[in-house]
Formats: C-alpha cells, sequence, structure tokens
C-alpha cells in the first residue's frame, strides 16, 4: 500500500510496514490495529477501510454456499482494505469452514453478555468464540427498537465481547423523529457515552463504531455523504475529548442503506472509515462492488 503524504511516500502493510525515503524523519508503526505516521512537522493517520456484510435474518445453506463463493471469488485479489459478513448463528459453522482461509472474516450479529446460565435461546461470548468469530455487531438499531435493548445493555454485550477476544461493531444513530428535532448529537453522544463510561477508551480501542441513521435502514433513503460525514467527525470528536490517539485510530463505518452506487462517495469522506451492509450484502455482485469501492 503506497500512501502520499504530500513529502514523499510511506509503504506499510499491517504484518510488515515499512518507510522509505524521502524523510528520513518519517516513523511509522501501528496503534490498535491503525497506521501511524510521524514526522517532526506532526503526525498523520491512515485508517484502512473495513466493509461488513449483516445479513440480519437471511440465508439457507445452499444460498449462503453460493454467495460466499462469490464474495470469496470476487475479494480475494483485494489487498487495501478488510472484508467479514455477520451472519446468523446457525451458520457460523458454516462461515468458519468457507472463509478460514479467505481474506474474509465472519461475526456474529448479536450476543448475551452474560457467560452461561438459564438464558434460553440465548448465546454467549464464549459460544460465538468456539467458531473463532472475530466481529459481533452490538446495539443495532433493529436490536434497540424490536428487542427494546436500552444503552445499558448495549455497553455490557460490548464489554462481553471484548473480554471474550472478539472486536464489537457497536452502533449508534437517530430516528428520524429525533433528527427532525435536532437532538443527533444528543442520542449518539447517549449512546457512545454509555461504552466509554463501562470500557473507557482503551476498549473503544479495540472496537468499531457503526453510525446507522435508523431512518435510511431498509428504506432506500441515505444520508448525504455530507451528512453522514458531519456525524462521523463529531463521534470522532467526541472520543477526542478523552483520548485524541484513540479517536484518530478510531475505525467508525457507515451504516444507512449503502449500495454500490453511493459507496465510492461515501468512503470519499475523511471520517467515513468503511460501511455495515445491510441488503446489498446478499447480492454478491453488489457487496462485491462495494469491497471494490472501499479500497480505492
Amino acid at each position: 500500500m503506497r500512501v502520499k503524504l504530500g513529502f514523499g511516500y510511506v509503504y506499510a502493510r499491517l504484518s510488515n510496514l515499512t518507510s522509505v525515503a524521502p524523510s528520513a524523519r518519517l516513523t511509522v508503526e501501528v496503534f490498535a490495529g491503525r497506521i501511524r505516521v510521524f514526522r517532526s512537522c506532526g503526525e498523520y493517520w491512515m485508517r484502512r477501510k473495513l466493509v461488513v456484510g449483516n445479513w440480519k435474518m437471511h440465508g439457507r445453506m445452499a444460498s449462503n454456499t453460493v454467495l460466499l463463493n462469490k464474495v470469496v471469488a470476487g475479494v480475494r485479489d483485494l489487498k487495501g482494505a478488510d472484508f467479514a459478513v455477520c451472519v446468523p448463528y446457525p451458520y457460523l459453522a458454516q462461515a468458519q469452514s468457507m472463509l478460514q482461509a479467505t481474506n474474509v472474516a465472519w461475526g456474529a450479529q448479536n450476543l448475551n453478555q452474560y457467560e452461561e446460565g438459564a438464558f434460553t435461546g440465548a448465546v454467549s461470548p464464549g459460544m460465538l468464540s468456539d467458531f473463532a468469530c472475530r466481529y459481533v455487531i452490538i446495539g443495532h438499531s433493529e436490536r434497540r427498537g424490536l428487542f427494546h435493548e436500552s444503552n445499558d445493555i448495549a455497553s455490557a454485550k460490548f464489554d462481553a465481547a471484548l473480554k471474550a477476544g472478539m472486536t464489537p461493531i457497536f452502533c449508534v444513530g437517530e430516528t428520524l423523529a429525533e433528527r427532525d428535532a435536532g437532538v443527533t448529537e444528543q442520542i449518539v453522544a447517549t449512546q457512545l457515552d454509555a461504552v466509554l463510561d463501562r470500557a473507557g477508551t482503551k476498549g473503544l480501542a479495540k472496537a468499531v463504531v457503526a453510525y446507522e441513521p435508523v431512518w435510511a435502514i431498509g428504506t432506500g433513503k441515505t444520508a448525504s455523504p455530507v451528512q453522514a460525514q458531519a456525524v462521523h467527525l463529531f463521534i470522532r470528536q467526541r472520543v477526542a475529548k478523552q483520548d485524541s490517539q484513540v479517536a484518530q485510530a478510531l475505525c467508525i463505518l457507515y451504516g444507512g442503506s449503502v449500495k454500490a452506487a453511493n459507496a465510492a462517495e461515501l468512503f470519499a469522506m475523511p471520517d467515513i472509515d468503511g460501511g455495515l451492509i445491510g441488503g446489498a450484502a446478499l447480492i454478491a455482485d453488489d457487496f462485491i462492488a462495494i469491497c471494490r469501492a472501499a479500497q480505492k
């Protein structure tokens, strides 16, 4: 990967970082999984893009095989971004089997905050770890709205995922009524603060945040790139009040009806680090196109 910083080029991979002339005062390192570049005049950041497919309650064994085979083939040569799919619980074994030797990671869409107990129908962090899940979605608007998960429950699940060694994808976002009322930042701040209060910035450094305007999920509507960027910047600035390094390294995804047609424009925004993809993740060609947009 070659990065132009205005005074020279940095060639870097997460597994083997190397800095190249012309600046002998250039240093490259990894902080919280993100590339960090130092020079005497200041500090520069590169955040590697991430695209995650959220299958929601979709899939069958046969159709999953077709979809995953197409996705794996379509992103095999894409080295400039990271990719993952979060599948329903019954298909974690299938995802693990089909993806473990690929550049597509897998994860779950939820977990229970308790490790074990009389919680009929629940799935614990340890159970997900048995399938080597890298990611788990926490606090999705559908969990908050349909299943009445509070900020306290969402933050407890976030903490449980971290303790199990997984990367939480923590979702925040406002409803249309809240946006129209002008309280978007208040809502997002309250949701984010629940995690910061419980896990601190050290916990957030090991996580991903996804901004998902509820009014743009499954409705065909999407926030404009400028609207989305404004909230992403707000999230980063709020974290920066506690830890600027964690804030700059934090991967913030956009999760409001990202499609092949709008992905490149959204991903071009400076604080949008990829996408949490819903419906388009179920269509191989669309998902692959979004993944390609992420590495441009």
